[in-house]
This record gives C-alpha cells, sequence and structure tokens, in this order.
C-alpha cells in the first residue's frame, strides 16, 4: 500500500494503524513523492490525501489514470462540500474518506475496494494447496438494460451508441443496478453490495456516486435512467 499525507502526524497515525492491521505501508509526504513511487513499485492500492504542496492528491490521481493504472486510490480530503467529492471523482478515484475520519472506516473501505479487485476466491490459496470453499463461477460476457449495455470482462460500457468513461466504483455501481433493472434496491443493499459496509443513514457516500453516474449516463431528450425512491433507493429503469 502507498499512502501519501502530508501532515506529519496524520501520516504517522495512519501509518502504524495500517501496520498493525496487517498492510505493508509505504508511506510519503507529498504527490511528486508519491507518483515517483508508484512507478518505482506499483502498490495494491493507494490512499491520497486531497491538499498536498506541489502536486496534490486529485493531479496524482489524473496522471496515473491517464497512464492507464487502475490501481484502486482511496482519497482523504477535508473538503465536504459535493462539489469537491465529485472533483476526486472525476480524477479518477474510486472512494473517498472525509477528515476527520474513524480508522476503522477507512479500514472498511480500503477491504471493500481490494476485494472487488483481489483475483483470489475466498476460503483457498495458491501458496498453501488448500482448495477453495466453493468454485469461482465465470461471469457472463454481457448485461443489458434499459438501453444499457455493459461488457464485463472489458469493463465497458454503452448507452445506445455512445460509450462511457467509468471508475471501478461507479461501473459496479451500474452494474447491481442494471441486474436490478425494475427493482428498488434500498440503501443497505447497495452498500453491501458495492462496499461491503453500511456507512449509516448520515452517510451521503452513495448519492455522491449516484449523481455523478446520472451525469454520465444522461443524454438530451432522452428518459432519465435511475431514479430517486424517496425513503428507500434507487432503481434502474426506463420511462
Amino acid at each position: 500500500m502507498l499512502l501519501a499525507e502530508d501532515d506529519r502526524a496524520i501520516r504517522h497515525a495512519l501509518e502504524r494503524a495500517l501496520t498493525l492491521e496487517g498492510y505493508e505501508v509505504t508511506a510519503v509526504a507529498d504527490g511528486v513523492e508519491a507518483l515517483a513511487q508508484a512507478h518505482k513499485t506499483p502498490p495494491d492500492v493507494l490512499v491520497l490525501d486531497v491538499m498536498m504542496p506541489g502536486i496534490d492528491g486529485l493531479q496524482v490521481c489524473r496522471v496515473l489514470r491517464a497512464e492507464g493504472d487502475r490501481t484502486p486510490i482511496l482519497m482523504l480530503t477535508a473538503l465536504v462540500e459535493t462539489a469537491d467529492r465529485i472533483a476526486g471523482l472525476d480524477a479518477g478515484a474510486d472512494d473517498y474518506v472525509v477528515k476527520p475520519f474513524d480508522v476503522e472506516e477507512v479500514f472498511a473501505r480500503l477491504r471493500a475496494l481490494l476485494r472487488r479487485t483481489s483475483p483470489v476466491a475466498v476460503g483457498g490459496s495458491a501458496a498453501t494447496g488448500e482448495a477453495p470453499a466453493r468454485e469461482p463461477q465465470l461471469p457472463e460476457r454481457q448485461i443489458e438494460a434499459a438501453g444499457i449495455r455493459m461488457d464485463l470482462q472489458a469493463r465497458r460500457v454503452w448507452r445506445g451508441k455512445r460509450e462511457l468513461e467509468l471508475t471501478r466504483t461507479e461501473f459496479e455501481l451500474l452494474e447491481l443496478l442494471v441486474r436490478n433493472a425494475g427493482i428498488v434496491l434500498d440503501h443497505s443493499t447497495i452498500y453491501d453490495r458495492i462496499w461491503g459496509y453500511d456507512f449509516g443513514p448520515g452517510s451521503k457516500n452513495l448519492a455522491v456516486y449516484v449523481g455523478y453516474l446520472r451525469r454520465k449516463l444522461d443524454e438530451p431528450d432522452a428518459p432519465q435512467l435511475i431514479h430517486t425512491v424517496r425513503g428507500v433507493g434507487y432503481v434502474l429503469r426506463e420511462d
């Protein structure tokens, strides 16, 4: 894991907590060091502070994504406005935690990011020779609903003939909605399926991702596809 945080106290505290949790952590103080280290030894996941001197976390995201690097990125931000969070998602981040944060929330979000990218089946290990608890099932190549077509293996998405550029979390959220087109999914179900953790009724994380996904899906003179069912959750349908 690569951790980039310019606040020395936060960096040291988080590095220690992550190490005690079992992560191998390389900690750096700014975006320049983060890029150099990411190029030298590509990490499994990056934790980036948004506000850093020189090259900030958003710029680090943009550079890595422009290079085709799809390593999961968790942003640490003191910025609480929705527009600021959207800027992070637009830069290519997969998730974010708002400061001051509970370290357990950081752990939960990291577990969710790594679980979604890990190729190793739960219950088995190539190193130990143990058999997995169950045989992994290969997913179907494509799914389609409400004019949305998704190539799951290539991780490509189209609305009609227009291809969409989605982050990993956006892709998985849309996949969940497409698979359950016409069915209202409640907030708890979506949190559990996408993040593996329900962050509670006060969290705006899901609403931010839905809003950003709508921006990419919506087209002039075309029906909205993701609908809010107030007090319940969200549903994908073509009205």
